[in-house]
């Protein structure tokens, strides 16, 4: 005849087994859910692979292209032209609305850049940052130089500034450092955006 002390513990071991069948499976789960963060940490930005492809290819200056055809305005993402300087969209973008500030001459670096060019160019990065935050409301930027290839100058002979905006959340400005998703938005459209509120708010105010 089987105690009831016995029934209890072979009740107790059931328990036991069904506990351990859930933390066994609670632990695949996790790890699958893991592995889902860990892939969802990845970076997908196809835009960039001709950026990327032609890093080693030697090519005209885009920049001074874009100055010397001002009728093409709109489809090189043009969006303010001044006597010293140019500012447009990044086609290979880091973020939605990423803009470069560049100075009309074709020069490396800041050493060779005037007073005049250099006040100017940091004018544009405060108008750049009114017109982003009016069109597509940043909680913040980033603003840099990347001078040399090996430190990530794209575009080497030609120095620009970078304004990035930026959003709680989003990536890091050059990697990704947690679960991220890339804002996206048309850049053609975004560049009429930008424009309609230059208009309407008199930008850039030099």
């Amino acid at each position: 005849m089987i105690s009831n002390r016995q029934i209890l513990t072979a009740e107790k071991k059931l328990k036991f087994n069904k506990l351990g069948a859930l933390c066994k499976l609670g632990g695949e789960r996790n790890q699958d859910m893991s592995d889902d963060r860990l892939e969802n940490k990845n970076l997908w930005a196809p835009w960039r692979i001709k950026y990327i492809q032609g890093l080693s290819e030697s090519a005209d200056c885009f920049i001074c292209h874009n100055l010397k055809n001002p009728q093409d305005d709109d489809k090189n993402l043009v969006l303010w032209r001044t006597d010293r300087s140019i500012v447009v969209l990044n086609r290979f973008p880091y973020n939605n609305g990423h803009l470069l500030i560049a100075p009309a001459r074709h020069i490396p670096g800041l050493s060779e850049s005037t007073s005049e060019e250099l006040l100017e160019m940091i004018k544009l990065v405060r108008e750049s940052q009114k017109a982003l935050s009016l069109a597509i409301k940043p909680h913040g930027f980033n603003v840099g130089m990347n001078f040399g290839r090996c430190a990530g100058a794209g575009l080497p002979e030609h120095f620009h500034i970078h304004v990035v905006p930026r959003w709680d959340g989003d990536t890091n400005f050059m990697s990704v450092c947690s679960d991220t998703d890339i804002i996206s938005q048309s850049l053609t459209e975004l560049l009429e955006l930008l424009k309609q509120v230059s208009r309407e708010n008199n930008l850039p105010a030099l």
